[in-house]
């Protein structure tokens, strides 16, 4: 098997539309731990930690406000938010929303 047959192999696509039925659906799995989160006005998240992680938040749809810590960031859609996932983490959808978010294994400092 070449080179290019193996990373053929490694090779996922999925479509989001398609995992609507789990509002927390994650896309693929192993790393980086990638989720579909959908939220309807109003609903929010817990607060929470990913301390082993660097976070990528992509809203599809709608509008998220995200507070991280004591900091408060409003994101429409098309818009990305990089934080670190030590920071406590409460996202909140204004609207109905979607978002995209990537989980990657954070580097060392």
């Amino acid at each position: 098997m070449t080179d290019t047959d193996q990373l053929a192999t490694r090779t996922e696509r999925r479509r989001l539309d398609d995992l609507e039925e789990t509002p927390h659906a994650h896309v693929f799995d192993g790393e980086p731990r990638t989720v579909r989160l959908e939220l309807a006005a109003g609903e929010g998240v817990p607060a929470h930690r990913h301390p082993e992680r660097t976070i990528v938040c992509h809203v599809l749809k709608g509008t998220l406000e995200i507070r991280l810590g004591d900091e408060e960031y409003v994101l429409e859609a098309g818009e990305l938010l990089k934080f670190d996932g030590r920071q406590e983490i409460a996202p909140e959808a204004r609207t109905d929303a979607t978002a995209l978010l990537v989980l990657a294994p954070r580097a060392d400092d």
